[in-house]
């Protein structure tokens, strides 16, 4: 597979696989935040210091952010939408870092990330009601709304995959060119832009896949009400 990034470049090859400079971008931040969860998550005391306070005060509104779109699920879907909320924080954010780009300015990286919320959807909307309850819900209330289901998954992960890489890739392009022709010391506004942006681009995907997942669980909810309450009038 070529690199799909304007800023990507092969490094080496292991057999038929590439290995680019998002591919090392991404496991360097993977291996990051898996450091710095160790670290952080082993000193916990009862009186917490800033560290501490910043980190139980982050994870507290992401709790609740996702609390507030699906609250009888959110144990169960935090782990995931957290994760992808810091992953996709860290990797806009890198391209900041003199030597790095962000390797979510490679469309193989969103498109990546944008399968992997697509099988999400399904595999927490069939934990909440099973596979073929599940099922059932895409030809209700109709089989001719069979066809507009798969094409409305397929088009709302094209989206993602392209909105992400699109917005990262103009701030990558707008800080090279501004340095380019205007110096260092020019680009400093530009910087704040690409950090502001970053935070607001990691925000919206995180909420769009948390919007899809509470959409394929309450669709199972509300079938299953429905047919409760027929049984009750029967």
């Amino acid at each position: 597979m070529e690199p799909t990034g304007i800023f990507e470049h092969l490094l080496f090859s292991i057999g038929p696989f590439q290995i680019t400079s998002s591919v090392m971008t991404t496991w360097f931040i993977m291996v990051l935040l898996a450091l710095i969860s160790l670290g952080l998550t082993r000193r916990l005391t009862t009186v917490p210091k800033i560290v501490q306070v910043i980190l139980e005060a982050s994870i507290t509104a992401m709790e609740n952010t996702i609390s507030a779109v699906i609250p009888e699920h959110t144990k169960l879907v935090f782990p995931f939408i957290a994760s992808l909320w810091i992953f996709i924080l860290i990797s806009n954010l890198i391209g900041v870092v003199p030597g790095f780009y962000s390797p979510t300015a490679d469309l193989s990286v969103t498109a990546g990330l944008a399968i992997l919320t697509f099988l999400s959807v399904h595999w927490f909307g069939i934990r909440a009601e099973g596979f073929k309850n599940y099922l059932l819900h895409y030809v209700k209330p109709s089989v001719l709304l069979l066809p507009f289901h798969i094409i409305s998954e397929i088009s709302r992960t094209l989206a993602l995959a392209v909105r992400l890489f699109g917005n990262v890739l103009s701030l990558e392009f707008t800080a090279l060119l501004v340095l380019m022709i205007a110096g260092f010391l020019v680009p400093v506004p530009i910087l704040m832009l690409h950090i502001v942006e970053a935070i607001i681009q990691a925000y919206i995907f995180g909420m769009l896949a948390l919007i899809y997942i509470a959409g394929g669980i309450q669709a199972q909810e509300l079938h299953k009400e429905k047919k409760q309450r027929e049984n009750y009038n029967d």
